[in-house]
C-alpha cells in the first residue's frame, strides 16, 4: 500500500492511497462470501452461490463499497496518526478507481485545524466593566412583589388618577378615516404602565366614569405600521370603570404567603442573596468574555471559510427550526429580512464561534486540559438534580441520542478551559461607563 499526503489549501490536505491488488482482491472475495451468506439468491443455498452470481445479484459497486468501508478507516487512522493531523471533520472520499484484479486508488480530502499562534494567555491583567445592582434594588424587588400580589378596588366618586387601572372604549381615526386595529371595547389600561402611543394614557387622567371625550396623539416616526407612522390621530374615549391597586403591607404575614419565610426580614435576606448571586454571576460572565475576547483579538489565525460556512449553515438550520416551532413561516421571514442579509449576519456569529472554538482548543492542547470521566459524571449529576430525575435517566437519553452526549462533552470541556483562564489571569473590575 502506498500513501501520499499533499497540502491542498491552508487547512486542507489531499491524500492519495494505492491499495495493492492482492490485498484488495482478498477483501473483495471476503465481501462476496459475506453477501452470499446473508442474501437469498434463487436456486442457491446461502453461502453456495458462485462469485459471478453474487456479483450479478448484489452488484459490484455495492461489494466494492463494502471493501472500501472495511479497508479505508484503518488506512486513514494510520495516516492521521503518522502525520499528527488535528482533524476538523471526518475525511471525505472524493474519488476512487476500483477495478477487480488491479490496484485500487483512492483520493480523500482531509480538513485540519488551521495553524494558530497564541498570544500570552496566562499571567495577565484584564480590565472588566463591573456589574453592580442599583442601590435601591432590594426596594424594587419588594415593590415588584407588592404589585404582583396587589388587589384591585373599584373607584367611585372621583376622577382617574395617574396610578389607576381604567376600562375604556376607544375609537381612533386619522383625518376622519378609521385606524385599522385602532378601536376597542372595555379595554383594560394601566395608566402608570401604558404601552399605548405616547401621550395617550396621560390625557385620560382626571376624567370621570361615563365621560366621553376626545384626545389627540401623534404616532412615533418609527411606528411599526409605516402607513400611519408620524401622523396625527384622534381618539374618542369613554371610561367605563376605574380601579386602583391596593398593595399588600410589607409584613411577616405577607412574607409567609410567598414561601418558607417566618418574617419579612427572612424574605428580604432571600432577595438580597438573589441580588448578590446575580451580581456575582454577571461579573463572572463579563470576566470570561473579556479574557476570551482579548486572547482571540491577539491570536494570529486565518479562519477557514469552510469552517465558517459549515457553522453558519448549522445556525441557519437552528434559526429556521426555532421559527417553525413557533408557527412562524420561515419563507416569510427570509422574504422580509432577505436571504443574503440573514446569511451574512449568521456568518458573523459563526466566525466568532469558530474562532473561539479554535483558540480554546489550542489552549487545551498546549496545557493538556482533558475531559475526565469524573467531569462528565459530575455534569450528569448536576443535570439530574436540575430536572429532578435519576442519573440513569440522563444516561438513557444520551444512549438514544449520541449528539446529546457530544454536546455535553463540548460544553464541559469549554468550561474547563475558561475556568483555567480565569484561574491563571487577574481580573480588574472597573467602573462600567455604559450604565
Amino acid at each position: 500500500m502506498k500513501t501520499t499526503l499533499e497540502k491542498f489549501d491552508n487547512n486542507v490536505f489531499k491524500l492519495n492511497v494505492e491499495i495493492d491488488n492482492e490485498v484488495a482482491g482478498q477483501e473483495y472475495n471476503k465481501a462476496c462470501r459475506q453477501f452470499g451468506e446473508n442474501v437469498t439468491i434463487p436456486g442457491f443455498r446461502k453461502g453456495k452461490a458462485p462469485r459471478a452470481i453474487i456479483e450479478k445479484h448484489v452488484g459490484q459497486d455495492r461489494i466494492k463499497e463494502r471493501v472500501l468501508d472495511t479497508l479505508l478507516p484503518g488506512i486513514l487512522a494510520d495516516v492521521i496518526s503518522e502525520h499528527q493531523l488535528d482533524l476538523v471533520t471526518e475525511p471525505v472520499i472524493e474519488s476512487y478507481n476500483f477495478e477487480v484484479g488491479q490496484p485500487v486508488t483512492v483520493t480523500a480530502r482531509i480538513e485540519v485545524k488551521p495553524e494558530i499562534t497564541l498570544p500570552k494567555y496566562k499571567g495577565r491583567t484584564v480590565d472588566v466593566p463591573e456589574f453592580k445592582v442599583e442601590e435601591n434594588a432590594l426596594e424594587q424587588q419588594l415593590e415588584h412583589l407588592q404589585n404582583k400580589f396587589a388587589k384591585m378596588e373599584e373607584v367611585v366618586g372621583r376622577p382617574t388618577d395617574k396610578d389607576d387601572i381604567v376600562f375604556i372604549d376607544f375609537n381612533g381615526s386619522i383625518e376622519g378615516e378609521p385606524i385599522k386595529g385602532g378601536a376597542g371595547k372595555n379595554h383594560q389600561l394601566d395608566l402608570a404602565n401604558s404601552h399605548f402611543i405616547p401621550g395617550f394614557a396621560e390625557q385620560i387622567v382626571g376624567k370621570n366614569i361615563g365621560e366621553e371625550f376626545t384626545i389627540n396623539v401623534t404616532f412615533p416616526e418609527d411606528y411599526q405600521d409605516k402607513n400611519i407612522a408620524g401622523k396625527n390621530a384622534e381618539f374618542i374615549i369613554k371610561i367605563n370603570e376605574i380601579k386602583k391597586k391596593v398593595l399588600p403591607e410589607l409584613n411577616d404575614e405577607f412574607a409567609q404567603k410567598l414561601g418558607p419565610f417566618n418574617t419579612i426580614e427572612d424574605l428580604k435576606a432571600d432577595l438580597q442573596k438573589y441580588l448578590d448571586q446575580t451580581r456575582e454571576n454577571e461579573n463572572r460572565i463579563r470576566a470570561e468574555k473579556a479574557i476570551i475576547d482579548k486572547i482571540i483579538e491577539e491570536t494570529k489565525l486565518d479562519t477557514p471559510d469552510t469552517m465558517i460556512n459549515r457553522e453558519a449553515k448549522f445556525l441557519m438550520e437552528e434559526v429556521e427550526k426555532n421559527f417553525k416551532s413557533q408557527g412562524v413561516s420561515w419563507e416569510k421571514v427570509i422574504e422580509k429580512q432577505g436571504y443574503e442579509n440573514t446569511w451574512n449576519s449568521l456568518r458573523e456569529e459563526a466566525t466568532k464561534r469558530v474562532k473561539t472554538s479554535l483558540v480554546l482548543s489550542a489552549i487545551a492542547k498546549t496545557e493538556n486540559i482533558q475531559l475526565t470521566e469524573e467531569d462528565f459524571a459530575e455534569k450528569v449529576r448536576e443535570l439530574a438534580i436540575n430536572y429532578n430525575v435519576e442519573d440513569k435517566a440522563i444516561y438513557d437519553q444520551m444512549s438514544q441520542n449520541p449528539a446529546i452526549a457530544q454536546g455535553l462533552s463540548q460544553q464541559i470541556m469549554s468550561q474547563k478551559i475558561v475556568n483555567y483562564l480565569l484561574d491563571n489571569n487577574e481580573v480588574k473590575y472597573i467602573k462600567d461607563d455604559s450604565i
